[in-house]
């Protein structure tokens, strides 16, 4: 019975935590007409129903180019710091945030973040006023938490190369 009772606590405990940080808060947007995630997220919220419907799919399928990845300076990177602005609810993040997360998997970078938002760019309690988002996704890199670039919805050529690019221009 103690067991079930620390059980029970923990549980509570855990979603109090979400709540209290706005991590992966799902909510019915009536522009969009259906849930999205809105606020700070992580890939857990990305990959729970119902986004893992198309978040998997995506991942699992997406074959990032190894010769351009074999490129990024692995040493760059500890000093790069990535903040996506996504909208789950629209087909090119549903595209892209599955195909950088499997990218940034290989790379094993973790020093990135996801910022989720409405249709009209917002998203309360973030920081995303003061990034200047029109599209979505844009990724913005930081090199010693200065902005070096930007991947604005579509890449150039793919995120991979984008990647490549803006990280090794600087």
């Amino acid at each position: 019975m103690k067991r079930i009772f620390i059980l029970i606590v923990s549980i509570l405990s855990y979603s109090f935590l979400f709540a209290q940080t706005g991590m992966n808060q799902i909510i019915f947007d009536e522009m969009a007409e259906e849930e999205i995630i809105l606020g700070y997220c992580n890939r857990e919220g990305l990959t729970s129903d119902p986004f893992s419907l198309w978040f998997q799919p995506e991942y699992e399928t997406y074959i990032p180019d190894m010769e351009i990845l074999n490129q990024i300076d692995p040493e760059i990177l500890t000093n790069v710091t990535i903040k996506v602005v996504l909208g789950t609810w629209c087909s090119d993040s549903q595209r892209e945030i599955p195909r950088f997360v499997k990218i940034i998997d290989y790379l094993e970078f973790s020093n990135y973040s996801f910022i989720a938002v409405n249709r009209l760019k917002l998203a309360e309690e973030t920081e995303v006023d003061e990034l200047e988002v029109d599209l979505v996704p844009t990724f913005i890199f930081y090199l010693n938490n200065e902005e070096i670039g930007r991947s604005i919805e579509t890449p150039e050529d793919s995120i991979e190369k984008d990647i490549l690019n803006i990280i090794s221009f600087n």
